[in-house]
């Protein structure tokens, strides 16, 4: 739905834009000057404004732009819901009507220009919404939902209507919500809920469904913004927004596509910032990457590799369906941060307990053996035979009298323990009726994180609708793996926000000297040879094994003297993307005879494949460490992006790598490596030594650089191998592609 809205830029895409251009800026945002300092040295954003969306979800008048009360009208039904919404808020509404005298009794008004007050929030019902927000923008009114569709969803024709739609809007000043969209940001929410409550972003109106019904379960929740084809309010102005609300505990999203990739990071920014957790489920999840890119990077890195990677590195809670995103979006909302990580697993049965704390376990979940003493209390109310090191198994009758209690509250009161779960696989009157009871009691006058899963399939249950429905204490839930997935997200996210440092206050605002050294090296459209690569990768600090271009066989052999034997023979031109499929690498060359021979091979097989040489390369012969891959790929969505991986010839068999997208700092940089399967190797295995971790910190902060200063003039880099050698010995980039934009 939204592929078609990439390249529409947001207020400070825009911005940046003019800045670049050389015009001046626009006013402050929010009191932040709108100077050359908010844009880190590739032009990009470091700072987004939050959008006053005050009066679009509480306007004070209201315009329904093509109201009606006809019978069997689709606008009638929309009318009417409107003004029973307006009422509810305390909204004036005025029809707009060219024909009509009144709606539902309600005066009528034959043009936006004839409405007798500035309206807060215009409801457009027409079909062509472009000439009417030429008349709001006249008017002045603050902000229009546009409910039309036929336009990006529907092609080519489609997408280029919307272009014009969202031209309009940028030069009207007022804010757009669709088109495309629908009721949901006008339906009728519970007010006599209280706590932290879930704000709701969808782009698709029908998925938000199951997070808004949460309300019949005694769950809280504020807005729902549903956002269409975002022309011009997008997701990321939302999530500003609603991390700025007091009342919002948790944002939940379903999203289909991002409008602008660095808007999306800088709203988690705000979010994470702010503590404020957000969860999302992003469809989308297939292979979309770029299939013909030259570098190793390029084809292990898809889009969706990428969005997954960026909601990591800003705290975005990623999650399947819409069952977890209830789930996990409630629980987050409504829990005290932790305590304690220990989770213990308690039940009345042995083979229950097990199945969860295998899973739990399994996920990640941090399940501590109970002390000596704390399994000695434990016993005073549960049989000898049965194990409560973790999970805690009480047989099943002491959950029917006084010890229920007793073992609830000897659990929590464990300081290693921060969350007690007790899955009830069905429900066993009146035992389960007293347990359940016991555990909404220990929630209330504990800190720590009590869940129970009820497994029943009705659901119909006093102890379940009445007793665990009814506390806000208590976090419920109907399957295991939901459960498990939540608390999953409660850790991650509490750990993450905890430590975590806005990478944007930290970006570099001004070129290197590094940069004009490599502007000279570019080449646009074409791809670099490895000698102009590696002087590509020195220019930025990045070592390179010792080595010479020479294009004779006896400036070969003087090379590999200067050099030092043994060594390494490589054809070097801008064609060759993959040389050792090519037979065009000769490794451990030990005399002036081997030289010889390699070269003229070397340049044999390279007249046969009709590959231009601008020379051979001899190097230094480097054996002694961990191979590794480090590059930068262009995402469509969120610009250049880093790649670190285990490398070597295998690398795209092994597929073992990880995405970040600048800025990062050097606490993430060194996180990137704990994503690998191959971590370990890093350690040293089988006797090897540990690999130098500072120094592959170092390449890839170095590689990021590069990312943000030559992100519009380099298309892809790829560094495979690295060579990260022993501890203390630094690394090497044996091998370089660069291809320039």
């Amino acid at each position: 739905m939204l592929g078609s809205t990439h390249g529409t830029l947001t207020t400070d895409s825009r911005r940046a834009r003019v800045i670049a251009c050389g015009e001046q800026p626009g006013p402050a945002v929010h009191g932040r000057p709108a100077d050359v300092d908010d844009l880190d040295v590739g032009g990009r954003p470091l700072y987004a404004g939050v959008p006053d969306l005050d009066r679009f979800f509480r306007p004070e008048s209201v315009a329904v732009i093509g109201a009606s009360d006809a019978e069997g009208r689709p606008n009638t039904g929309i009318t009417r819901q409107l003004m029973a919404w307006a009422d509810r808020v305390g909204a004036r509404l005025y029809p707009v009507h060219p024909t009509r005298t009144t709606v539902f009794d309600v005066p009528c008004f034959p043009s936006v220009a004839d409405l007798p007050e500035q309206v807060d929030l215009a409801v457009v019902l027409v079909a062509d919404p472009l000439p009417v927000i030429e008349q709001l923008a006249e008017a002045k009114v603050k902000f229009a939902v546009a409910f039309a569709s036929g336009f990006a969803e529907t092609g080519e024709e489609g997408a280029l209507a919307q272009q014009q739609l969202a031209a309009a809007v940028g030069r009207s000043g007022l804010r757009l919500l669709g088109p495309n969209t629908n009721l949901n940001a006008f339906e009728k929410f519970r007010e006599d809920l209280d706590g932290p409550a879930i704000a709701l972003i969808t782009q698709s109106g029908h998925q938000g469904r199951p997070v808004f019904a949460l309300q019949e379960l005694g769950i809280r929740l504020s807005h729902w913004a549903p956002t269409g084809n975002e022309a011009d309010l997008e997701t990321s102005d939302f999530i500003s927004y609603f991390a700025e609300r007091p009342e919002v505990g948790a944002i939940a999203c379903y999203l289909e596509g991002l409008k602008d990739g660095r808007a999306f990071l800088l709203a988690a920014d705000r979010a994470a910032r702010r503590k404020v957790p957000v969860v999302a489920v992003k469809v989308g999840r297939t292979e979309t990457g770029a299939r013909t890119a030259a570098s190793h990077t390029g084809k292990l890195t898809g889009a969706d590799t990428v969005v997954d990677a960026a909601m990591r590195q800003y705290g975005v809670l990623r999650v399947d369906g819409l069952d977890e995103l209830q789930d996990t979006a409630t629980l987050l909302a409504r829990a005290k941060p932790p305590v304690a990580d220990g989770v213990v697993v308690y039940s009345i049965s042995g083979g229950t307990g097990a199945h969860f704390a295998d899973l739990a376990s399994e996920a990640g979940l941090r399940l501590p053996q109970l002390s000596d003493a704390k399994q000695d209390e434990l016993h005073q109310w549960i049989p000898p035979y049965l194990s409560v090191a973790n999970p805690v198994d009480n047989g099943g009758h002491p959950v029917g009298d006084w010890r229920g209690r007793k073992i609830i509250d000897a659990v929590l009161d464990d300081p290693e323990v921060g969350v007690l779960v007790c899955p009830i696989t069905g429900p066993f009157p009146p035992l389960s009726d007293k347990l359940v009871e016991d555990l909404v009691a220990a929630a209330e006058r504990t800190d720590k994180l009590v869940c129970v899963v009820w497994g029943s399939p009705v659901g119909t249950e006093p102890a379940y609708r009445d007793v665990l429905l009814g506390s806000s204490r208590v976090a419920t839930f109907r399957t295991v793996g939901n459960c498990i997935t939540a608390l999953r997200a409660y850790f991650s996210h509490h750990r993450f926000v905890h430590a975590y440092r806005s990478p944007f206050d930290e970006a570099p605002r001004t070129l290197s000297p590094s940069f004009r050294k490599a502007q000279a090296l570019m080449r646009p459209g074409q791809q670099l040879s490895e000698h102009a690569a590696k002087q590509l990768l020195r220019a930025y600090g990045i070592r390179v094994p010792r080595e010479q271009l020479v294009t004779s066989a006896a400036a070969a052999v003087r090379a590999a003297g200067l050099v030092g034997y043994p060594v390494v023979m490589k054809a070097s031109g801008g064609q060759i993307a993959h040389k050792t499929e090519l037979g065009l690498v000769k490794v451990g060359l030990t005399s002036a005879s081997q030289v010889r021979d390699a070269y003229r091979e070397l340049t044999d097989i390279a007249r046969y494949e009709d590959v231009t040489l601008d020379g051979v390369l001899v190097c230094q012969m480097v054996e002694r460490g961990v191979e590794m891959v480090v590059g930068v790929t262009q995402d469509d969505l969120f610009g250049p992006t880093v790649t670190v991986g285990l490398g070597g010839v295998l690398v795209e068999v092994l597929r073992d790598v990880a995405v970040r997208v600048p800025p990062f700092g050097e606490d993430q940089a060194a996180d990137i490596l704990g994503e690998l399967r191959g971590r370990p190797l890093l350690d040293g295995v089988r006797g090897r030594p540990p690999a130098d971790l500072d120094a592959l910190v170092e390449v890839i902060l170095r590689v990021q650089r590069m990312a943000l200063e030559l992100g519009d003039v380099l298309s892809e880099l790829d560094i495979n191998p690295l060579m990260v050698l022993p501890r203390g010995q630094g690394a090497v980039a044996l091998d370089a592609l660069a291809v320039c934009r």
